[in-house]
C-alpha cells in the first residue's frame, strides 16, 4: 500500500475530509484519521481496512478486539473506541 506522503493530496484522508466533508470518505479512510500513523509496511488507510475486514460491525469493537490488530496501540484504541 502507497504512503499517505506519495498519494495526491486530494487522495489524503485529511485533506479529503476538510475539502469535502466526512459523507465522502470511506469508513476506513474515517479509521485512518483517528489511527492518524501506520506502521512499516503498512498505511493508516490500510490499517483502518484491516480492521474494517476482521470486525465489520464496529458497533461491537471491543479494546480486546483492536489489541489484536498489528500497529494499534492503546492511544490507537482509545481514539477509535
Amino acid at each position: 500500500m502507497p504512503t499517505i506522503k506519495s498519494l495526491p493530496i486530494h487522495l489524503r484522508p485529511r485533506e479529503k475530509l476538510l475539502d469535502r466533508g466526512a459523507s465522502t470518505l470511506t469508513t476506513a479512510e474515517l479509521l485512518a484519521i483517528l489511527i492518524r500513523t501506520g506502521r512499516a509496511g503498512h498505511s493508516s488507510p490500510s490499517i483502518g481496512e484491516s480492521i474494517i475486514k476482521k470486525f465489520p460491525d464496529l458497533t461491537k469493537i471491543t479494546q480486546e478486539d483492536l489489541k489484536k490488530v498489528k500497529g494499534i496501540d492503546t492511544a490507537k484504541i482509545a481514539s477509535i473506541l
